[in-house]
């Protein structure tokens, strides 16, 4: 089923742990089963040796060549200072220059978060970028952000967050009026730190549905389809969120090893087993997306696998077909003329 937009997403091929052979499979299956467009950017002798592998290339997919790559322990700065003809910066011009709807990348975060600010630029009105996640709960999924983008917020950053992450989960994820939590350490308005309260009274005039204060509980339990935080809180939410998945999928084999008993039942069990493996699987949902990034940019997982790169650009094709980035510099404009947003 096509879900591709009429300008191509730009793919960086040398981002990951195993670049670029799994970006170049991913982006492959992407093309061929989605029906999306890319330019598969990185050094053309490389990228032309890995697809050789295969033997008929898609109509829609076009090499770019970007010379330079950007490594996972590279400092983010690299890429303005000795990198501007890496795959990371090359992805962030043509999307710049309209000649991509949006870009994906799996490699090094603060480079990509670097690049994507200084080449394309913020939406007119956001402050700063949020990183946001969908991790999984028991009906669905819940969008946390920021998830690392910025380790202290104050309450107007997470006020634009809240907006962006509303407008997200309505027009990507297709959630009719979205419910917006704040996180904190209890439920009770008058919980959490001194921003957390304010942040509270601010988005109460958000012109969101917002439904009050979360905990740690609710990412999982759902009640909030967006939550809020700063991104120290959101990074620790999402690396516990993997931990806590591949811990409970290892304990479920280790002891389907060691019990017979336990082994027959999980083999009775195997389609609740396969269904649990794929909620908890981060290549499932492919990367998450920038929010305030004046176009689509999804930044997935360093260890990402060609099933992860092929989702991540599937979201990075509906994000671009939403027009989402339109209707955020919308609700923004309106925020710069709301009383609420001046005083913050």
């Amino acid at each position: 089923m096509a879900v591709g937009p009429s300008l191509p997403i730009a793919l960086d091929a040398m981002g990951g742990d195993d670049a670029p052979s799994v970006t170049v499979q991913g982006a492959m299956e992407a093309a061929r089963e989605m029906d999306i467009p890319m330019i598969l950017v990185g050094p053309v002798r490389r990228l032309r040796r890995e697809l050789g592998a295969f033997r008929a290339l898609p109509s829609n997919l076009e090499i770019q060549d970007a010379p330079e790559t950007v490594a996972m322990d590279d400092p983010p700065l690299v890429v303005l200072r000795s990198r501007r003809r890496s795959s990371l910066m090359v992805c962030s011009e043509l999307v710049a220059d309209g000649r991509a709807a949006g870009m994906v990348t799996a490699g090094n975060t603060g480079a990509a978060w670097v690049a994507a600010k200084s080449v394309i630029g913020m939406i007119e009105g956001v402050e700063r970028p949020a990183l946001a996640a969908n991790l999984p709960r028991l009906d669905g999924m819940t969008l946390v952000l920021d998830v690392g983008a910025n380790v202290e917020c104050r309450p107007k950053h997470l006020l634009q967050f809240a907006v962006m992450g509303s407008l997200y989960a309505s027009l990507v994820m297709g959630v009719p009026e979205p419910r917006v939590g704040l996180m904190s350490v209890g439920e009770e308005e008058t919980k959490g730190s001194r921003r957390v309260r304010e942040s509270f009274r601010v988005l109460v005039e958000a012109g969101v549905r917002f439904i009050g204060n979360v905990e740690g509980r609710h990412v999982f339990s759902g009640g909030a389809d967006v939550i809020v935080c700063d991104g120290f809180t959101g990074n620790v939410i999402l690396k516990v969120s993997e931990g806590l998945g591949e811990m409970i999928l290892t304990a479920l084999r280790e002891e389907a090893r060691r019990s017979p008993m336990y082994g027959a039942g999980l083999l009775m069990a195997k389609g609740a087993f396969v269904a649990l493996r794929r909620k908890v699987d981060y290549a499932e949902y492919g990367g998450a997306p920038l929010l305030g990034i004046d176009g689509p940019c999804i930044i997935g997982h360093g260890r990402s696998s060609a099933k992860a790169v092929r989702n991540a650009l599937k979201v990075a094709a509906q994000y671009a077909v939403s027009d989402t980035v339109t209707h955020i510099a919308a609700a923004m404009s309106a925020l710069m003329e709301s009383p609420t947003e001046e005083s913050n």
